[in-house]
């Protein structure tokens, strides 16, 4: 019995740190007001006729701290990647030589800060939501493990596992939208 609480425990942690992971990768994409490749990760391009990612057609730099530069793998994407860039609303503005495509990030002004800011909370909240449906359905298990012939004090204890294992992970989605905030309020 004490390898199924052993399963359950690991399940959940596992799932608690995919929503932890997810959110750390989510908020990557946010741009802060310095140049940062990721925030194209979630751009798409018609690139013979799929949604493709613009990291796949493309290989995106940072000459300096407020520039992104694209240069395609095909010339002959050059506007399709502009276009993607400018449908996606990230407040670029790209601008094309024939080879390549520059984006100079402008500074975030205090609507946008606020705007990134809440939906960063936004995301915060969806992973505390996936960390707690982790915990409930372990729950759960342990409970039906224990009408299946469990001890009543292994599924306790293991319970109270989970709920630590909750805590650190709710405490880890705290600190990642508390350092992005911290980041996108630098100026």
């Amino acid at each position: 019995m004490i390898t199924k609480a052993k399963e359950i425990l690991s399940g959940a942690k596992g799932k608690m740190s995919n929503a932890v992971n997810h959110l750390d990768e989510e908020l990557k994409t946010y741009r802060a007001g310095k140049a940062n490749p990721m925030v194209f990760n979630n751009v798409l391009v018609d690139y013979y006729g799929s949604p493709t990612p613009i990291p796949q057609v493309a290989s995106v730099t940072t000459p300096d701290a407020k520039t992104l530069m694209l240069q395609p793998w095909e010339k002959k994407m050059i506007g399709p990647i502009e276009k993607a860039i400018i449908d996606a609303n990230l407040g670029f503005t790209p601008s094309n030589n024939g080879e390549s495509i520059r984006c100079v990030v402008p500074a975030l002004t205090e609507e946008r800060r606020r705007e990134l800011m809440k939906k960063a909370k936004g995301a915060g909240e969806n992973a505390k939501v996936s960390v707690r449906n982790a915990r409930r359905d372990a729950i759960e298990l342990l409970k039906k493990a224990n009408k299946d012939g469990m001890p009543e004090d292994l599924q306790k204890e293991y319970e109270q596992l989970v709920q630590k294992e909750t805590d650190a992970f709710t405490k880890k989605v705290d600190e990642l939208v508390a350092a992005k905030e911290k980041e996108m309020m630098t100026v």
